[in-house]
């Protein structure tokens, strides 16, 4: 499975970022049963807008201080070659510089791309999914 997840990681990179999109389908899944789980089982099937939002955002949190680590482990355990295949692959496309691929494709880069982008994305999805989850009155 490590050779699988490696060769897309190299040889499919050029349609890395539209592959990582279909991530957000199960995990905007796990925000829905999350949340009604949450109206079901606290609130006994009757849930606020602001109490779901708020419930999505604690999963937020939760999610965000979580990223930091599962960044790491993928990028140096999982994909250790990810960050030469795609500055490689950045500068051979013309997209971008040595440099600009460098400062832009590294460990400490994507781990806080990661945080603020899970925490923001976090925040919207919980947004969206309360006004579904609350209850009708």
């Amino acid at each position: 499975m490590k050779n699988l997840w490696a060769g897309m990681m190299s040889i499919l990179i050029s349609t890395l970022y539209s592959r990582t999109n279909f991530f957000a389908i199960p995990a905007i899944l796990v925000f829905v049963f999350a949340l009604r789980d949450k109206k079901k089982s606290y609130y006994r099937g009757n849930i606020t807008y602001l109490q779901a939002f708020l419930s999505g955002l604690i999963i937020s949190v939760i999610i965000m201080v979580l990223t930091p680590f599962a960044q790491y482990i993928t990028l140096e355990y999982i994909t250790p070659d990810y960050f030469t295949n795609v500055i490689e692959y950045s500068v051979s496309s013309g997209e971008l510089t040595q440099q600009e691929a460098e400062d832009w494709f590294n460990l400490k880069s994507y781990i806080i791309q990661a945080t603020i982008g899970a925490l923001i994305m976090g925040v919207i999805t919980s947004a969206i999914v309360a006004i579904f989850i609350k209850s009708k009155k």
